[in-house]
């Protein structure tokens, strides 16, 4: 029996409907959540920038292939309810997507950077917003982040298909702040206030002593010090040479 002329608008659209949950059911689910650096690395969280551990052997189903790209997906707290993984790379959305749709996709990747096995001397993290040269509109750009947050992230699996696979959101993390210097309230600020009066009036002390030093220093060093007038009396002792005679008297008798 065939098919009335309208049955088949309803019959296309629950095929479409069909390909779509297909699609939805199609992404599969990986069991980890993205974890933080260990506390003891330096630089783990700055006001721009925090650091993750490289989720290494978590790609290794047999769907996903080596030429797959995985993305880390940043997002605000507030904003992973209503992520939609992109179908297409071409729509994956940059740092400049960023503060009105609250999130975007960076560090891409290959399940051959993230391999299983026994960790290595080296180390092995992956620093979020460490990258200051790049555009906001390029793809894949991992701009310092523009607040403190909170912030959650995922790994995200994509083929040139669509998404593959993803993880778990991460718990929420929130970056350093910078420090404002505020006055310290009420007897601290008069015990400040105190300090200060004393520490001017020892220095006011110590220059007034300096400067009576200097001056009694200068004083005795010119008293001590014979100066000659212009009234001095000089005395001038006469003497007479052994060989000059004395003139003889004239006119003796």
């Amino acid at each position: 029996m065939g098919l009335g002329r309208g049955q088949s608008p309803l019959l296309m659209a629950l095929l479409l409907l069909l390909a779509c949950l297909q699609t939805g059911m199609s992404l599969e689910r990986i069991s980890y959540v993205p974890q933080l650096s260990s506390a003891t690395l330096a630089g783990r969280l700055t006001q721009s920038t925090f650091t993750l551990e490289q989720p290494r052997g978590q790609f290794s189903h047999p769907s996903i292939s080596d030429s797959d790209a995985i993305w880390l997906v940043v997002a605000h707290s507030n904003a992973t309810q209503k992520f939609t993984a992109p179908q297409k790379v071409e729509d994956t959305p940059v740092p400049a997507d960023f503060p009105e749709g609250g999130y975007y996709l960076t560090l891409r990747a290959s399940r051959a950077l993230y391999p299983g096995g026994p960790p290595s001397n080296q180390l092995q993290v992956l620093r979020v917003g460490n990258d200051t040269h790049c555009s906001p509109r390029t793809r894949g750009c991992n701009r310092p982040l523009p607040g403190p947050g909170p912030y959650r992230v995922k790994f995200l699996v994509m083929s040139d298909r669509g998404p593959m696979a993803e993880t778990e959101w991460s718990s929420e993390t929130r970056l350093q702040q910078a420090e404002v210097l505020q006055a310290a309230p009420g007897p601290q600020t008069a015990g400040t206030v105190v300090i200060i009066a004393i520490l001017s009036v020892l220095l006011a002390v110590l220059l007034a002593a300096l400067l009576t030093l200097l001056i009694f220093t200068w004083y005795d060093t010119c008293g001590s010090t014979p100066i000659s007038g212009p009234g001095e009396l000089v005395f001038v002792r006469q003497y007479d040479t052994h060989h000059m005679s004395r003139p003889s008297a004239v006119g003796g008798s």
